[in-house]
């Protein structure tokens, strides 16, 4: 799934990046240094399929964080939505904002897409695994978020 879209690739260093949290708290990549994370991009809080993806990630948090894998959520949305999405599906992993989605550019999770049969800019649903030297294990670009987390699991040899 990672096709010819901007971003990094597999094997290449992570961009940086520094959001603000739900909460206001900055998160940097580097927070992360020594453990690997999954950085999912995704593009609104509290829409069907955002939602369906973000609980299935709450859901699955026990195996991922016992496999030392951290989750991140990023999406364009402002904080204070963000923590009204934590608060309603009681979302248990870090929910960040990209409001001028930067971040997005950079991993290739931002550009034109098809929306109901017309060509849109907006969130690329991506989702990467970034090791804990901070190279990209796996890079995926329009995936779906019915089932994404369990394939995610089935290839990265977690299920």
């Amino acid at each position: 799934m990672s096709g010819t879209r901007p971003g990094p690739s597999v094997g290449t260093k992570a961009p940086p990046f520094s959001l603000l949290d739900d909460a206001g708290t900055r998160v940097r990549l580097k927070d992360f240094a020594g453990q690997r994370v999954i950085l999912y991009f995704y593009p609104a809080a509290m829409t069907p399929g955002c939602t369906k993806q973000a609980c299935d990630f709450r859901d699955s948090l026990d195996v991922l964080t016992g496999h030392g894998l951290a989750v991140v959520g990023i999406s364009p949305d402002p904080a204070p939505r963000l923590a009204a999405f934590r608060e309603r599906d009681q979302l248990t992993f870090t929910l960040l904002s990209d409001p001028d989605h930067a971040v997005m550019e950079q991993y290739g999770a931002w550009g034109a897409k098809q929306l109901y049969g017309k060509t849109v800019t907006g969130v690329i649903r991506s989702t990467f695994v970034i090791g804990p030297t901070g190279r990209v294990e796996l890079a995926q670009h329009n995936v779906r978020a019915t089932g994404h987390v369990a394939r995610l699991l089935r290839e990265l040899d977690l299920s």
